[in-house]
């Protein structure tokens, strides 16, 4: 090889010792996707009550309780934020549920639609 070409080949390489490729970021260890937030079930809670036509009597969210009635049936909702960030959500009926047997399953379906999950 030439001494001009060899130089040149020198030069070139010496170029990419420069050259850095980061690696991309990583999650920390144990990275799970966030868990729905408390505004989301709380929105989602009152849709489903809302959607199955019960009239909401009480919206306590600063307690996470929501209380309803269609007819004889009572309908409640209990949130609780979870300490690793998830919500509980509790849905309860009762009164008359003879008068409604398939309400507080319609209620847990429209929840679970809103939440995405149906």
């Amino acid at each position: 090889m030439k001494p001009a070409r060899l130089a040149a080949l020198a030069f070139l390489l010496s170029l990419l010792g420069g050259c850095y490729v980061y690696d991309p970021y990583y999650h920390p260890y144990g990275y799970q996707a966030p868990p729905p937030k408390f505004d989301q079930a709380w929105n989602a809670a009152v849709g489903a009550f809302v959607d199955q036509g019960v009239e909401i009597l009480t919206q306590d969210r600063a307690n996470g309780v929501l209380t309803g009635r269609r007819g004889g049936v009572n309908v409640n909702a209990r949130l609780a934020q979870q300490a690793d960030g998830s919500v509980r959500v509790e849905l309860n009926a009762g009164g008359n549920l003879s008068e409604d047997p398939g309400l507080p399953d319609r209620v847990s379906r429209s929840y679970d639609a809103r939440m995405g999950r149906g």
